[in-house]
């Protein structure tokens, strides 16, 4: 992944709970930065890279995610004291996704994802068990007349809470049943088929080795960098062992739901 250095505040995104913002960067490009200072701090990122990169590795559209230096500096020309505070605090490496230009809030209602593509991200959030993509907040965009996923922040529940966590990699994804995809997710079934044949543990292993040192250990119960490591990427392989109570509970969703 590369690493760019935030040149410029643009604006805050105020939608956002944890106030991310558009930044230049020193490659003059535009990125939505999401900040280590905000909300559940390390742990945010940590989800948005490990889930988004995911998300890539199996075919869907995720913008690029870089790491964005953040100098205090960057605070300076800023007249807001919450901003000012929040980039202070946020001093260091932080994550960033590519802006993209003129892209669209998905809509369920305009725009209808096929059987293959709804139950991919259906299949998906159920396994990184993001809540976080209901009809009130899709965190999808339309972009070039294709759909792509954003803000993963709040997946990896299990991380906030490590006690039993391995036991914890079986667990169904109750949530699921409020996902906006579901009632077009036809294809579960396929899409596991699929999805557990990409994720090897190679894969796993090499996008976790992607989190930085700095952002591990902190808050957990792990005393070395690498134990913390071995940590994200056994709960994530176990996930995919038979049977996947994520799969049953989206597919038992569904059929609530029709």
């Amino acid at each position: 992944m590369r690493t760019v250095v935030a040149t410029r505040y643009v604006t805050p995104l105020r939608e956002g709970g944890s106030l991310p913002a558009i930044v230049e960067a020193d490659d003059d490009g535009m990125y939505v930065l999401k900040f280590r200072g905000a909300g559940q701090g390390a742990k945010s990122l940590i989800a948005e890279l490990v889930a988004g990169e995911i998300a890539r590795a199996v075919g869907l559209l995720v913008p690029e995610i870089v790491f964005v230096e953040v100098n205090a500096e960057l605070a300076r020309t800023e007249p807001d004291p919450e901003i000012q505070d929040l980039i202070r605090a946020s001093v260091g490496l932080n994550l960033a996704l590519d802006y993209l230009p003129s892209s669209i809030t998905f809509d369920p209602v305009a725009q209808q994802p096929d059987a293959e593509l709804s139950s991919a991200i259906v299949w998906f959030d159920a396994y990184v068990t993001n809540i976080d993509r209901t009809a009130r907040n899709t965190n999808m965009l339309m972009w070039h007349r294709r759909l792509w996923l954003i803000d993963h922040g709040v997946a990896l529940s299990f991380h906030h809470t490590w006690n039993n966590y391995l036991e914890r990699s079986h667990a169904p994804f109750p949530g699921i049943k409020d996902h906006v995809l579901l009632c077009f997710a036809s294809q579960l079934a396929a899409a596991d088929a699929k999805m557990t044949a990409q994720l090897t543990a190679e894969i796993i292993t090499h996008i976790v080795n992607q989190i930085p040192e700095t952002w591990l250990v902190e808050g957990s119960p792990f005393t070395e960098i690498q134990q913390h490591r071995e940590a994200y990427i056994e709960y994530l392989l176990r996930r995919l062992e038979s049977p996947r109570g994520f799969l049953e509970e989206a597919i038992r969703a569904r059929s609530l739901h029709l």
